[in-house]
């Protein structure tokens, strides 16, 4: 597999982990146990599983520069932050609207992107936006949604968690020099169970729930999925693609969501979702294709000329 298609799949996959949380959160919550006792758990086993690897395969600490520590700091605290404000939207929204309020991230992410390098959206990106924003929409099922009565901290939260998480990903595409992917994790983990643990439920860890009464099962899953895979993948390929394209790319999470819920949560799945879910695949790959033909041409030009 050619690298330059390498990087764009890591972020596929990283973003579609993402897709899953949701529904697992879910699965957890029939159980009996609350969306923040889910969450908690997730940051706790993740870090724990993240630190196994880390004494398994270095054990000596990572010692970065003052600049490269306050960038990890940072994708942690906003790692940290994503999840909370997401929570805290799916109290005053619908589940459908609070997931399209969370894709927002995609034209933050560009324009954040565009202003951090100075220069305006090319005209594949844009195009990107306005077929995911469409699909999105419609993938999301939010036609049918009764939009009176929302109260505004319903909008902010949902806005907030766009923006923490247009953010993390800016973040993650700045490299680290003389630090290890695993080392990078470790602390954006830890950063991001620190902060979790103030603000939701660290008592689980005590009170018997996360380890007597099965919480840990969901935890692990929500770590490997939430934390280990995704952070690991975004380390590695967001630097080599830069933000913009991550932003638009990790929009695969929308129609993973929604099919892992229809498979096992047996939502309803409809016509107009289904063409939504297509439009989003459409628009998140567009970039990409394009950006590969445009290198394929520039690639043939010069033999072109020389035949000729």
């Amino acid at each position: 597999m050619k690298t330059n298609l390498l990087y764009p799949l890591l972020i596929v996959i990283a973003s579609s982990s993402y897709g899953v949380l949701s529904t697992i959160v879910k699965v957890a919550m029939q159980h009996g146990f609350t969306s923040g006792e889910a969450v908690s758990s997730q940051y706790i086993i993740g870090f724990l599983l993240v630190l196994t690897i880390f004494l398994i395969t270095q054990r000596q600490l990572p010692k970065p520069s003052k600049s490269g520590l306050a960038i990890l700091v940072c994708a942690g605290l906003l790692t940290g932050t994503t999840g909370i404000v997401y929570g805290e939207s799916l109290r005053y929204l619908p589940a459908s609207l609070a997931v399209v309020m969370l894709f927002q991230f995609t034209w933050i992410g560009l324009l954040l992107d565009c202003a951090l390098h100075k220069r305006l959206p090319s005209r594949p990106e844009v195009i990107s936006l306005i077929i995911l924003f469409a699909g999105t929409i419609l993938a999301a099922g939010v036609l049918n949604v009764d939009l009176s009565g929302i109260p505004i901290k319903g909008w902010l939260f949902g806005f907030a968690a766009a923006f923490s998480f247009a953010c993390f990903i800016q973040f993650n595409s700045r490299p680290v020099e003389g630090i290890t992917t695993t080392a990078r994790v470790l602390i954006v983990s830890f950063v991001a169970l620190i902060l979790i643990s103030i603000v939701l439920n660290p008592e689980i860890i005590w009170n018997g729930k996360l380890f007597v009464q099965g919480l840990w099962k969901y935890g692990l899953a929500l770590g490997l999925l939430g934390i280990i895979l995704p952070i690991y993948l975004f380390s590695i390929a967001i630097p080599k693609i830069g933000g913009a394209l991550a932003s638009i790319l990790s929009a695969i999470e929308l129609p993973v969501a929604v099919t892992v819920s229809v498979i096992v949560l047996h939502e309803p799945l409809t016509t107009i979702q289904i063409i939504g879910i297509i439009l989003v695949i459409v628009g998140m790959m567009l970039p990409t294709i394009l950006t590969q033909r445009r290198q394929k041409d520039t690639f043939l030009e010069p033999i072109n000329n020389k035949n000729a």
